[in-house]
C-alpha cells in the first residue's frame, strides 16, 4: 500500500472520486482486520492522524484514525507525537451533527505533500458509521478528533483540505533519515 497524491493525474482522480458505500457481506472478518492493520501501519509509518481507504488506492468507505491522547504537534513537520493513542476504524461514515462554533487550524495533508492551510471546520460533531465488526456506532467528537473526522469524511467525498484552505503555502519536505 501507498499514499496516492494530487501530484499524479491518475491518483488525483482517485482522490476526487466519491467513494460508494462499504459492504460488509463481501468481505471476511479476517479481510477486513488486515485492511485495518495495513492502513493502520501506512498512516503510522507516514506520521499521520487519519487515512481514508481511496489515499491508498481503495474504493472502499472507511477510514482509520489514530489520535494521541497528550499531543504535541508539529503539523509542518507530519509529527503527531505522543505516549498513547486512541485507535478508530470507522465503516461508512456520516457526520449527523455540526456545531456552530468554528475554528481554524492549519491542516496538512499525506496526499497533498509540503501544502499546508487554515481551514475552518465546526469544533464539534457527531458521526455515526459502522466499527469492523459491523455494528452501528455514534461518536460524539471534539477540537482534533471532530477535525480529523471531518477531513478523512471530506477524503470518502472527494473533497481535499486545499478546496477549503485559505492561506496555502508550500513548503519544500525533507525525507526522513
Amino acid at each position: 500500500m501507498k499514499i496516492l497524491t494530487i501530484d499524479n493525474r491518475k491518483e488525483a482522480k482517485i482522490l476526487r472520486k466519491k467513494i460508494a458505500k462499504f459492504d460488509f457481506s463481501k468481505f471476511k472478518k479476517k479481510e477486513i482486520y488486515e485492511l485495518i492493520r495495513k492502513m493502520r501501519e501506512v498512516m503510522k509509518a507516514s506520521d499521520g492522524v487519519g487515512l481514508s481507504a481511496n489515499q491508498v488506492g481503495l474504493d472502499l468507505k472507511f477510514f482509520v484514525a489514530g489520535i494521541p491522547a497528550d499531543i504535541s504537534i508539529n503539523p509542518r513537520l507530519n509529527q503527531y507525537k505522543s505516549a498513547s493513542n486512541k485507535f478508530y476504524a470507522i465503516f461508512n461514515p456520516e457526520i449527523i451533527k455540526f456545531s456552530g462554533e468554528k475554528s481554524i487550524m492549519e491542516e496538512g495533508c499525506l496526499s497533498v505533500p509540503g501544502v499546508f492551510g487554515l481551514v475552518e471546520r465546526p469544533e464539534k460533531i457527531t458521526l455515526v458509521g459502522y466499527d469492523k465488526n459491523a455494528k452501528k456506532i455514534k461518536i460524539k467528537a471534539w477540537g482534533l478528533l471532530a477535525r480529523t473526522f471531518q477531513h478523512e469524511v471530506d477524503h470518502l467525498n472527494g473533497i481535499l483540505f486545499i478546496d477549503k484552505a485559505k492561506n496555502i503555502q508550500k513548503i519544500e519536505l525533507k525525507s526522513k533519515i
